[in-house]
């Protein structure tokens, strides 16, 4: 319990830290041992698929991306006017969405309701019907498997797009062509 207690801490200073800073560079980098920090407590929760995607996208491919798109453009946040409204409305809805989870069942409790739907069925009927050990696994690749697919068909046209996005640039920068100076086609120095 401690762990987690300890672990929940660390990730509320990264967030803290991450809105506070100005260096884009340096949000990135949090912003990747936030997600390692998230796949450690998805870990400790033996939700250890989820912290795997978590780890490989989060901190991984993420914060990649993140420094690719900090090398095209630049490092520094340009400072905006604080304004009260927009951090008013983010305060309401944070009270609303907390207040919201006051009914929900105990985290882990076996008689909530959504394991009185089809979680019996699918822990039961895993091995039987698919002969894959691992209840996640069976789950994600037979019950789910065009959920499965769809998400990795939207993440693999993410990638396409971004690719296609850097290339356009690459492109467009070695189109620009400087032209010379009336002094340079003269001869002299510029």
């Amino acid at each position: 319990m401690w762990i987690e207690i300890l672990l929940f801490g660390l990730l509320l200073i990264t967030a803290v830290t991450i809105v506070g800073l100005n260096d884009l560079f340096a949000a990135a980098m949090l912003s990747g041992i936030f997600s390692l920090l998230c796949a450690s407590l998805f870990t400790l929760m033996d939700a250890v698929d989820v912290a795997f995607t978590e780890a490989a996208v989060g901190a991984g491919i993420s914060t990649v991306l993140m420094i690719g798109a900090l090398a095209l453009t630049g490092s520094r946040e340009y400072q905006q006017p604080t304004r009260l409204g927009p951090f008013v409305v983010v305060l309401l809805t944070g009270a609303m969405l907390i207040y919201g989870t006051l009914d929900m069942p105990a985290y882990g409790d076996p008689a909530a309701p959504i394991h009185q739907h089809v979680a019996p069925e699918y822990v039961a009927g895993t091995d039987a019907e698919f002969g894959i050990p691992n209840i996640v696994t069976a789950v994600l690749a037979s019950y789910r498997g065009f959920d499965t697919l769809g998400e990795t068909a939207v993440i693999f046209t993410a990638g396409v797009g971004v690719m296609a996005l850097l290339l356009g640039r690459r492109k467009r920068e070695d189109e620009i062509q400087i032209e010379p100076s009336e002094d340079e086609l003269k001869g002299g120095d510029a």
